[in-house]
């Protein structure tokens, strides 16, 4: 398939402006794509191409804090009541009144928030590998091993050493975890060179941390409704940092949910197999 056409601008929304990529017909049911940490919009590389030839309007912000979009200060611009109005403000923008919507990794997190809050706007959510945070800390008290596994969350609370850490020696400690993270061969040395081009821009670090920051400080809702819009949850098995019960939980706060293994992918199952998951997203997706 050759290189999809992709259209690139900023949008206004309020006070913050979004870098957005753009690709398939004009005319075609408007689907948000998420992207997760470490990653921006160019995430999302091997799904736009199928996913525009089947019919849909691909919206994929680069999500505040990260690659050309602004970087609000201070960890409350990263709060995720703030971050699931960014979709809905971005929705408003692009004349569009309901959306499909999809994440990966904390693509998920506000995607799942977002489908609680607004189901007025959300028709149909697809997930990859996150959980809905309204399960996490129920979860974290009844598994230990999440807890382990969360321990670089924890970490990156810690003021300054993170960013430091993270953006040494042309980003290579974020290169490391996407390496080891993943299959072999799934991230090669240009894609790791376009990602760490946006990490090093002047605060980017920072910013993506905010997200975490945010959610290990900032009080939400413990009671988020459950999501009204009917669900997929892809889940990577061999995901180093989510034990496969959170997509189970998740599944409780969804009213019409069902969740789709992938015993051999991991944590960045888009990548991994990318044909495998651009075939489920289609049939769930398309009209």
């Amino acid at each position: 398939m050759p290189d999809p056409v992709v259209s690139h601008r900023h949008v206004a929304l309020g006070s913050l402006r979004l870098h957005l990529a753009e690709a398939g017909p004009g005319d075609g049911p408007p689907t948000i794509l998420l992207h997760g940490f470490p990653e921006f919009w160019f995430g999302w590389r091997h799904q736009i191409g199928p996913l525009a030839e089947s019919g849909l309007r691909l919206l994929i912000p680069d999500q505040r804090g990260y690659g050309l979009s602004d970087r609000p200060k201070g960890i409350a611009a990263y709060h995720l009541d703030r971050l699931a109005r960014d979709v809905i403000a971005l929705a408003d923008a692009c004349g569009v009144t309901r959306f499909r919507l999809v994440g990966h990794d904390w693509g998920g997190l506000v995607a799942f928030w977002t489908a609680s809050f607004f189901p007025e706007r959300v028709e149909r959510l697809a997930v990859l590998n996150a959980f809905h945070p309204g399960v996490f800390g129920p979860y974290l008290r009844r598994h230990p091993g999440q807890v382990l596994r969360s321990a670089y969350a924890g970490a990156f609370q810690l003021p300054l050493l993170p960013e430091r850490l993270l953006t040494a020696r042309n980003g290579h400690l974020l290169r490391e975890l996407m390496r080891r993270s993943s299959d072999s061969g799934t991230f090669g040395e240009a894609d790791l060179d376009a990602y760490a081009r946006e990490w090093l821009r002047p605060g980017a670090v920072t910013a993506m941390l905010g997200w975490y920051r945010a959610l290990a400080r900032l009080p939400r809702d413990r009671h988020p409704p459950k999501v009204a819009a009917p669900t997929l949850i892809l889940w990577g098995e061999r995901d180093q940092a989510l034990q496969p019960g959170l997509a189970t939980a998740s599944l409780a706060l969804c009213e019409r949910g069902r969740l789709q293994r992938f015993p051999e992918a991991t944590h960045w199952v888009q990548h991994d197999l990318p044909e495998a998951v651009n075939a489920a997203l289609i049939d769930f997706l398309r009209p």
